[in-house]
């Protein structure tokens, strides 16, 4: 098997950006809908004006050149084309860093903090803290190829992350870094002791309480509980249609923009710490972004099936045992599924840093980049000594 890793210019022809054009102008509209919030899902007057920008002030050139520019490669790993950025800090000396995103994210969710982490002593921090950053697109999310068969799940996504930084010459010592599915592959990268993997940065921890946790609750962990339970109850909708019947809703995601669009943001308005408006913490012109790495690939198919996917493995079980390697774990306030520090001293067996942070959700890196960052640097110090 050919270990090759190739440039891979992201050239989308004008047709392919004309045609999107033209499928936005003849959307058909749903209704308001019966209520004035978003409790329905997303706003009919919050979706109009994304597509009002997408229409007639987004630019898609600037971002396919920060792609370009930030090493867009590939390399085929088990039988499936991997795309990935690869980040090259200036420092020789620089540490490895893995980071993985997740559903509806996608490799832009690190485009704010690609810079500091790289580069600290131009954003104003030490040589010492710098990283060699490798970013890949999960399996049939952004412009990595599309599995055409079944077990392309979280382990095996993990298998070939390890891969992946053999093939770059990192295996000695490297450091890995995820959230929301990241956090998943980051996990069972820690569990699987990958070669070379020194320690794990959450700020997503993906955990079942137990009886006895739930009993003793503090009154924050009640409130951390609670806002568990609002999310299954109010946000997860597109998790159990993902996780059972991803084809279903397939066909959609696949044949209008509008509604692509409109299925993501509805998460960014749910589980952003941005009051159900996401454009006051990211900018909207971030969000059209996101949403062209899964129209322009047609990757919102291939991505819904990952839930799929996962619920077939933690119906064959999930390692129970604590995460043996040295790890540091970012609570955010915007997150709803939190955990507390005396949780999570039980499910890491080497937890070097806790920490609750004043704002951001779910999407922290693209919501609140300068903790994010702040906080990875810290841990991963304390990692190295």
């Amino acid at each position: 098997m050919s270990d090759a890793i190739t440039p891979f210019p992201i050239q989308i022809p004008q047709s392919e950006l004309d045609a999107l054009a033209s499928r936005l102008a003849h959307t058909r509209w749903p209704n308001a809908g019966t209520v004035r919030d978003g409790s329905q899902g997303p706003r009919t007057d919050g979706i109009g004006a994304l597509v009002e920008r997408w229409r007639n002030a987004y630019d898609w050139r600037p971002t396919e050149a920060l792609l370009n520019g930030w090493g867009s490669h590939r390399t085929v790993i088990d039988g499936l084309g991997i795309h990935f950025l690869h980040v090259r800090s200036p420092e020789s000396d620089a540490t490895p860093l893995l980071l993985t995103h997740g559903w509806p994210g996608s490799v832009l969710e690190f485009r704010d903090v690609i810079g500091p982490l790289s580069d600290p002593v131009a954003h104003g921090g030490a040589a010492s803290d710098a990283f060699h950053l490798v970013i890949p697109a999960l399996p049939g999310f952004g412009f990595s190829e599309k599995p055409s068969e079944p077990g392309w799940g979280v382990g095996r996504t993990a298998s070939a992350w390890a891969e992946l930084m053999r093939r770059l010459g990192y295996a000695n010592r490297w450091m890995a870094q995820g959230g929301d599915w990241g956090a998943g592959v980051t996990t069972v990268l820690a569990h699987m002791r990958a070669p070379g993997l020194a320690g794990i940065h959450l700020n997503m921890v993906l955990f079942q309480p137990t009886e006895e946790e739930v009993a003793d609750a503090t009154p924050e962990e009640r409130r951390m509980l609670d806002g568990a339970e609002r999310y299954q109850r109010d946000y997860a909708g597109y998790m159990k249609v993902q996780s059972t019947r991803p084809q279903s809703v397939a066909f959609a995601l696949a044949d209008s923009p509008v509604g692509l669009a409109a299925w993501i943001y509805a998460l960014f308005q749910d589980v952003t710490d941005s009051g159900g408006q996401p454009e006051r913490v990211i900018p909207l012109d971030h969000l059209i972004d996101d949403v062209m790495l899964y129209w322009l690939p047609n990757a919102g198919p291939s991505s819904a099936r990952f839930y799929w996917e996962a619920a077939q493995e933690m119906r064959r079980g999930m390692p129970a045992a604590p995460v043996p390697l040295p790890a540091g774990v970012s609570m955010f306030p915007g997150e709803q599924v939190r955990l507390s520090r005396r949780w999570a001293e039980k499910r890491f067996a080497d937890l070097r840093f806790f920490a609750e942070a004043e704002k951001g959700g779910h999407f922290v890196a693209m919501e609140n980049p300068a903790t994010f960052v702040e906080h990875v640097r810290a841990s991963f110090r304390l990692m190295r000594r």
